[in-house]
């Protein structure tokens, strides 16, 4: 039986080593990455195996992100809407957000992922120090 890797780097077209070259992060260079190239692989990997130990972001998940007719929306799904899906699930099922890292080269799109994980991370922190405290006194 295959042992269930535990770190997941999303990306649709770079691997582990190549985030490494440019990042410097020694995570990268580890050999346990399980790869999913977009949205649909990613939910799907996380359904079936569960929360990684460690998740990292790519933002664009396509060639192009091509605009609707008439609208705001991208056609496919980046990096951002799978971090979205992600807080969703943890919510949903009370779970801890992974670690995460976000190894995108476009720079706003990394800060909007970085800022909504550490925003939810601080919030749900905040919450469960509510709890515990109301718990115990």
């Amino acid at each position: 039986m295959e042992l269930t890797k535990r770190l997941l780097f999303l990306d649709d077209i770079r691997y582990p080593i190549e985030a490494y070259h440019y990042t410097k992060q020694d995570i990268f260079l580890r050999k346990d990455w399980h790869i999913v190239r977009n949205y649909e692989q990613f939910v799907s990997r996380i359904l079936e195996k569960g929360l990684p130990e460690m998740i990292s972001f790519d933002h664009d998940l396509a060639d192009e992100h091509y605009l609707e007719p008439n609208s705001q929306e991208f056609v496919e799904k980046t990096g951002y809407d799978c971090a979205k899906w992600l807080i969703e699930y943890c919510m949903d099922n009370y779970l801890d957000l992974p670690k995460f890292y976000c190894h995108s080269m476009n720079p706003v799109g990394k800060k909007n992922i970085e800022s909504l994980l550490n925003n939810f991370k601080t919030i749900k922190n905040e919450k469960d120090k509510y709890i515990i405290q109301k718990r115990y006194k």
